[in-house]
């Protein structure tokens, strides 16, 4: 009888976790209610139109990475109340791992003070913009600042764009002070050495592209992503082992989204394993001011990492969906089956 009680256990767990996964919201659904309740939170107030722009402003493909003025409403010029809300937002975007990620990258902010003294170092310079009605069609919704530049684009009520996706992190590793030791991306960096440290001497002549590393991603803060020459150790060429570890490191960036966004981050990646291809530039051996820079590309997808200013103690990562990024193939897709009137 103890095999049928392992299997009845078995069934029930699985209904269990089916129940416990049909009542989650959608990411959109709950993106939708965070909006809107940040929204509501600032309220008929000056705030709401720096908050709120039209989803068609050219202003949602206006983003990058470095500390600079900003559309949008700062954490800094929030109410107490108003910030939660806008932390409650950020958490229906990513993971509970992402979230953490982006918070430490922005406690990195004291520590460029700290040695810089400059106002611009400044965790408060966060910005929060909304583009369109949360929950209503197309709309948008922009989480950025410093070495922060996250982008999510809805469309019918369902469909989300999470891309061009920025991480970044100065320092990479905290050298001394108060916060000595903190790593806000080390995953994205350790995960990679592993890989490359698995490959073989002929594999490494395919995947290190180039001596010398870039001294920032190749597609910086582009519009568009432009498709880069394909080079590098394709996936197809790597053992069963090393295949895991490119999928792993491949999850790390994906996992930074919340559970049903890096799902299908990863169901993109999945569905042209074939073509995807490793490349390395700079540095093979790690030490200290060894910049280095990889890149994973797909047919659709390209995830670039740098680490070489500062010493090679300055990370910048970007994922970038070739067709998709701000919802564009989303949207194309919309347009031709929806009558638009202007």
């Amino acid at each position: 009888m103890r095999p049928i009680r392992l299997i009845a256990a078995a069934a029930l767990v699985f209904a269990l976790t089916f129940v416990v996964d049909a009542v989650q919201p959608r990411p959109d659904a709950a993106m939708a209610a965070a909006a809107r309740a940040l929204v509501a939170a600032v309220g008929d107030t000056p705030a709401r139109a720096r908050l709120v722009l039209p989803f068609d402003s050219e202003e949602r493909f206006n983003w990058y990475y470095v500390p600079r003025a900003r559309q949008g409403l700062p954490l800094k010029d929030m109410t107490d109340a108003q910030r939660d809300a806008a932390m409650a937002l950020l958490k229906a975007g990513l993971s509970a791992s992402g979230y953490t990620k982006a918070e430490t990258i922005r406690s990195l902010e004291d520590v460029l003070f700290a040695q810089s003294g400059s106002a611009t170092r400044d965790k408060g310079l966060y910005y929060v913009t909304i583009f369109g009605t949360p929950g209503e069609g197309r709309w948008a919704w922009r989480y950025e600042g410093h070495h922060l530049s996250q982008h999510w684009t809805i469309v019918a009520g369902r469909a989300v764009a999470t891309t061009p996706a920025f991480f970044g992190a100065n320092p990479a590793e905290v050298q001394d002070g108060p916060m000595k030791g903190t790593r806000a991306l080390p995953g994205e960096a350790d995960l990679a050495w592993g890989l490359l440290g698995a490959l073989s001497a002929d594999q490494l002549k395919t995947a290190v592209v180039s001596a010398t590393a870039p001294n920032d991603i190749a597609t910086t803060n582009s519009r568009t992503a432009a498709i880069q020459e394909n080079s590098g150790l394709p996936f197809s060429s790597m053992s069963d082992r090393q295949k895991a570890m490119l999928m792993a490191l491949i999850e790390e960036h994906a996992s930074s989204q919340s559970r049903d966004l890096a799902a299908a981050r990863m169901a993109k990646v999945r569905a042209g394993t074939a073509a995807i291809r490793f490349a390395w530039m700079g540095a093979t051996a790690r030490a200290a001011g060894a910049g280095h820079y990889y890149r994973i590309q797909g047919p659709a997808f390209l995830i670039e990492y740098d680490n070489v200013q500062n010493r090679a103690n300055h990370q910048h990562i970007v994922w970038r969906d070739f067709q998709g990024d701000f919802g564009t193939d989303l949207l194309a897709a919309h347009y031709l089956s929806t009558p638009h009137s202007r």
